[in-house]
């Protein structure tokens, strides 16, 4: 067996394991990246990239489906299917090109090829032909999509969110179980492009949101498009033909049975921890068996070991991927000399229509702890001008103040063009502004960032009366 000694090993070549990599490297450690499966991250292969690609062929076909309120008829809209998945593929592959050239860039001899296991808290095992004795490791294994027990070994009409992405036509008909963002983004799509869906959630909850009055919207706004069953519990599955045939079980306790071509599990994803020997690596580990690690640092406990991305489960976005990365590898590169790294305001968004996006402090986080401290503004969008004049007249946005600073806390929304508001207030969250500051910044007109001031002006207003549950309606076209 090949024996390395090295000062840093990581193990995964997603966006955490390369950013690590890099960071590693140029602390001057001598580093090594180990894979045990396709180079390129989960992003390029089966995550971000190719939903987009997906939705934006949704949104081409919704376009056109529904132009005749604006006066615009384009006749009768028809979904090449074939066409649809060969360009999702197409760009994907471009996309993982991207990907590999980054890591073909890395030196043959820093790359191996195989899966990691602990043997020891310094010691890997790569499968049966290398050991490595690695002052400081870094854990970038990533995820997979969750599989649910009752249905597996059913048949091939059982996907996960990887496997939409490899189809070469569109299905008929898909059962998407979840209401998480993989699972909503889609099955939104697919059924704009004109495949029969319907959703199953086992409780009542949508995307990101914790905010009672904004998971309200959007299961009202998202009813009158898609078929969604909440409080719905999955039975089974059988494989007949070319067909699943699901069971499941109401909120009143009626079973029910339904054919779909594809059955989607898209209830969530799992890191990618539990087969790498942890118990050889000396770690304390959660109930979950992810290592308990200082979010600060990446740090698992005072060890020399490291954890970054989807493995450790706290954010598995690709922008924390990178950031996880980045502090892991640095503090790898100079262990022991350990420093808490850069930790971005949070933000995440389901790019559904209406988007969905959650940033800086949540609801549920800021209601922990027992009394509510905090203001709440509002503002809906059904009569929002720019929103109006688009037809895109849907949805909420919530916002939240400290009382006292009145600096600036949160935000959570179903709302048109949300990704673009949600940067706008992470900005404003992660630069610690009050709500004063935030309405002294320019607001063009017509735009939909004016239902931002909007809020803006009501979560002013309720810090200074003390109160937080009014929900205001954006009616000035000309403000």
């Amino acid at each position: 067996m090949k024996q390395l000694n090295v000062d840093v090993a990581v193990i995964g070549t997603g966006t955490a394991g390369m950013t690590a990599y890099r960071a590693a490297r140029a602390q001057g450690a001598r580093t090594v990246v180990i894979e045990s499966g396709q180079y390129g991250t989960t992003c390029a292969r089966v995550g971000c990239m190719p939903s987009k690609l997906l939705i934006a062929a949704a949104e081409a076909a919704h376009v056109m489906a529904s132009s005749s309120p604006f006066g615009v008829h384009a006749g009768d809209v028809r979904v090449d299917g074939r066409a649809v998945m060969e360009r999702v593929k197409r760009e994907r592959d471009r996309f993982v090109g991207f990907v590999l050239e980054g890591v073909e860039s890395i030196p043959t001899a820093d790359r191996l090829q195989g899966h990691a296991r602990f043997t020891s808290p310094c010691t890997l095992q790569v499968d049966d032909h290398t050991e490595i004795q690695a002052k400081r490791i870094v854990i970038a294994t990533g995820s997979t999509p969750l599989r649910l027990p009752q249905l597996e070994n059913v048949g091939p009409g059982i996907v996960t969110s990887d496997d939409v992405f490899y189809w070469d036509e569109l299905p008929r008909s898909v059962a998407v179980i979840g209401t998480g963002v993989i699972g909503l983004e889609l099955g939104q799509a697919l059924s704009r492009l004109g495949v029969r869906v319907r959703f199953h959630a086992r409780g009542g909850s949508i995307a990101n949101i914790t905010d009672p009055e904004v998971l309200r919207c959007a299961a009202r706004v998202l009813g009158e498009e898609l078929d969604i069953a909440f409080q719905t519990q999955v039975i089974r599955a059988e494989q007949d033909g070319d067909e699943v045939v699901l069971h499941t079980r109401d909120a009143l306790g009626k079973d029910n049975s339904e054919r779909f071509q594809f059955v989607l599990m898209a209830a969530g994803r799992t890191p990618n921890v539990h087969d790498l020997g942890l118990e050889h690596s000396g770690l304390e580990r959660g109930p979950d068996g992810i290592p308990l690690f200082d979010t600060r640092t990446m740090q698992c406990g005072t060890s020399n070991v490291f954890i970054a991305g989807d493995a450790n489960n706290e954010r598995a976005l690709l922008h924390d991927a990178a950031d996880h990365g980045k502090i892991a590898g640095d503090n790898a590169g100079r262990f022991p000399d350990v420093r808490p790294g850069l930790r971005r305001t949070p933000i995440a968004v389901a790019f559904t229509e209406p988007n969905i996006a959650t940033l800086g402090k949540n609801w549920r986080t800021l209601c922990a702890g027992g009394q509510r401290k905090f203001a709440v503004g509002s503002v809906s969008f059904a009569n929002q001008g720019r929103s109006r004049v688009m037809l895109q007249n849907k949805g909420m946005l919530r916002v939240y103040a400290e009382y006292g600073t009145r600096l600036f806390l949160g935000a959570e929304m179903i709302a048109p063009r949300a990704e673009h508001l949600a940067h706008l207030l992470a900005w404003a969250c992660q630069m610690r502004l009050t709500v004063e500051q935030m309405l002294d910044m320019p607001f063009y007109h017509p735009v939909i960032e004016e239902g931002v001031r909007t809020a803006l002006r009501d979560l002013a207003a309720n810090l200074s009366k003390g109160e937080s549950e009014t929900v205001v309606e954006d009616t000035e076209p000309g403000t």
